[in-house]
């Protein structure tokens, strides 16, 4: 089948990395349209040989733009049109319904309790989103607890489809070479502890938190590293700052080799208020090392010792960290992960979905909620 995978924009994050994951893997042709802001991943995504098309949208409210998506879905003759992040949901399941695509699909990456993708919930994100799902065969959540959510928030039980993130092993596999690379980089000792955090600085991801929880045991033999960049990088430097600790927080700034980044580690810290699924924690598992974290719905019926939650206060933090650097467990596999969560697995079942659909609207009933566990 012909797939066209409709997404907001491909800035560096974790549903634009999983949606290059899933296009690795996929049995069926796939190609991407971003609706603006075609960032890194639209190049990784073009190097692995899937084109990638920029509808070029400057703001929300562009009409224009989905007559020219609805055009170019008809052009394409896609049998399958899959959207993901709101924006894209609210425009891509409307072309695609008027181009007379015969199965529209979206993915859920991140409905919070109270925000949509950093959007808070109000009346008219909340009809824009649930009216355009009328266009929609089934919706993918990535987690029960975002499937819940969408539930509660007025979507029918019986659209939703819960099949979480993969994760690639490959890609985020330990490599020692890398390891000593990325600590000669920031000039972190070959034997020092290093904590991590990684992801996008914004104040859902409370890094503050962390810094503070670090401030008291940073040192020389002790380096708190943090991957990413985002709007929240100021605050956190200034607060590195005014606890005494700048000179051992390091801020790596946005980087790709994530499974280096991840190799440089000995224990990774998550401390988001709010997750839909938790794909950084999982990664940080199958790269071996011990993970504390606030909230992770992935890890939600997964017996592992190698990950502990943690209460989300500076002191509690502390007093966990403090004991995973004491205990300096090292890295070991968690098969569990493997077993739930391997991308292989991931992408059959969505690849698996949208030949159920396009059987349905056939004339084949199938049961689209048989992917709920």
């Amino acid at each position: 089948m012909k797939v066209l995978h409709v997404i907001t924009g491909l800035a560096v994050g974790g549903a634009e990395l999983q949606l290059r994951s899933v296009l690795q893997h996929t049995r069926h042709d796939a190609d991407v349209v971003s609706m603006y802001n075609p960032g890194d991943v639209a190049g990784m995504i073009r190097s692995d040989g899937v084109r990638v098309r920029d509808l070029g949208m400057t703001r929300n409210t562009q009409i224009s733009k989905l007559f020219q998506l609805r055009d170019l879905i008809r052009a394409g003759g896609y049998d399958v049109v899959h959207t993901h992040l709101y924006r894209a949901c609210v425009y891509g399941r409307l072309a695609a319904r008027m181009a007379g695509a015969e199965v529209v699909v979206s993915t859920e990456h991140s409905i919070g309790e109270t925000h949509l993708e950093r959007r808070r919930m109000t009346l008219g994100v909340r009809a824009l989103y649930l009216g355009t799902d009328l266009c929609s065969d089934a919706t993918i959540a990535v987690s029960d607890t975002v499937a819940r959510r969408l539930v509660d928030w007025g979507m029918p039980a019986r659209k939703i489809e819960v099949i979480p993130n993969g994760v690639d092993f490959g890609r985020v596999a330990f490599d020692a070479e890398a390891r000593a690379r990325v600590r000669a980089e920031h000039g972190i000792p070959p034997d020092a502890y290093v904590v991590g955090v990684l992801g996008r600085l914004d104040a859902n991801k409370r890094f503050h938190l962390v810094i503070e929880a670090m401030a008291k045991l940073v040192g020389e033999r002790t380096k708190l590293l943090i991957v990413g960049d985002g709007a929240d990088r100021g605050r956190l430097e200034v607060l590195a700052r005014e606890h005494g600790a700048a000179e051992h927080v390091i801020f790596a700034g946005e980087r790709h080799d994530v499974a280096a980044m991840f190799s440089a580690f000995d224990l990774f810290v998550a401390s988001s208020e709010q997750e839909t699924f938790g794909l950084s924690v999982l990664e940080a598992l199958a790269n071996g090392i011990p993970v504390l974290y606030t909230t992770c719905p992935a890890l939600v019926g997964i017996g592992t010792d190698r990950a502990r939650q943690v209460p989300g206060d500076a002191a509690a933090m502390s007093r966990e960290i403090a004991a995973e650097i004491a205990a300096n467990r090292g890295r070991a596999d968690e098969p569990a992960i493997r077993r739930a969560y391997g991308i292989e697995a991931v992408t059959e079942r969505i690849d698996d979905l949208y030949v159920r659909l396009r059987e349905r609207r056939a004339g084949a009933p199938q049961p689209v909620g048989s992917g709920r566990h």
